[in-house]
Parts: C-alpha cells; structure tokens; sequence
C-alpha cells in the first residue's frame, strides 16, 4: 500500500526556518559556534518564583485538562486591557479575543475561513514563510510584492496596483 500525501501538502516547502535549523546543526556540528538571531527561545531559567508558581499550579487537580477553546476569561481580559493600554483600542474580550498556541495557527485560520481555491494572495516579499505555505494549502495563488530597505520596508501601493 503508498498513502500519498495530498496535492495541497505536496505543494508545500520545507518550513524556512527548519531549513536554517539544520544549517546550523550542521555548522555547530562542526565546532562553529553560532549566536541565532532567529526564531526567539529562552536561554535563562524562569524566574525561581515562576517556577515554584508552576509547580503548584501543576499540583492542583482542577488545572488537569483541557482548556475552554476560546481561552480562559482572566487571560482573555488581560489581553483586552493591553490593547487599551497599549494601542487606545477596546476589544470585547468575549468576541474579538482568540488566545492562539502561535502565529502559524492564527494565519491558517484565517486563511482556511476566507481563501477559496484560485483566489490571489498578496504576500510581502520578505516575509513570514508561513505566510505562502498557508495560502498555497488552501489552494490560492500567492503573488508576492516587494518590500525593500529604500522604501522602509514599506509596501509600494503603486507598484501593487500594477500587479496583475
């Protein structure tokens, strides 16, 4: 029997950054010490004070399970009053709050809930990898514009109404 994978995940590429984490694997395997500047991981400990937190939050019956989908109320809250805070904004932390594991699974939500198959997407060109993979497997076609050092790192809005 050959399960093949389906046409949508064939079209996609190697995540970006998993191709640089084997470059440097490979480098560092070589004695060559690297500094990433890349993907952010913690290099220092949690404070001792979050770590004793954890461990008693770990200990409690009532934390084991899952979640509510939508995020618990007190972080979703928290979120609302940062974005008044920092943007003058005001958020209902009841429907415009989604907590997300990470970016990747915001984009491919909403890329799912508004891309149709043969429908264009404007990707900035550079850009976040997830991004093109995430519209290609939703079946569009990605048309990429550029964004360069002279202009900011801007978009060119003339040259976007140029494109086809």
């Amino acid at each position: 029997m050959n399960i093949q994978p389906s046409q949508r995940v064939q079209q996609i590429k190697e995540y970006y950054f998993s191709t640089k984490l084997k470059e440097i694997a490979a480098l560092r395997s070589r004695g060559i010490d690297i500094i990433s500047l890349g993907i952010g991981g913690p290099d220092l400990p949690p404070p001792s004070g979050v770590i004793t937190t954890m461990a008693e939050a770990v200990h409690d019956p009532s934390n084991h399970g899952y979640q509510p989908h939508v995020g618990v109320p007190q972080l979703r809250e928290a979120f609302a009053r940062w974005y008044g805070r920092w943007y003058g904004v005001e958020v209902d932390p009841l429907t415009e709050i989604q907590p997300l594991i990470g970016s990747k699974e915001g984009v491919t939500h909403i890329s799912l809930a508004f891309l149709n198959p043969g429908d264009k997407v404007l990707i900035p060109d550079p850009g976040y990898p997830t991004y093109s993979s995430i519209s290609r497997m939703a079946g569009a076609e990605v048309v990429t514009y550029d964004l360069t050092e002279d202009s900011g790192w801007q978009p060119d809005f003339d040259a976007i109404e140029r494109l086809d």
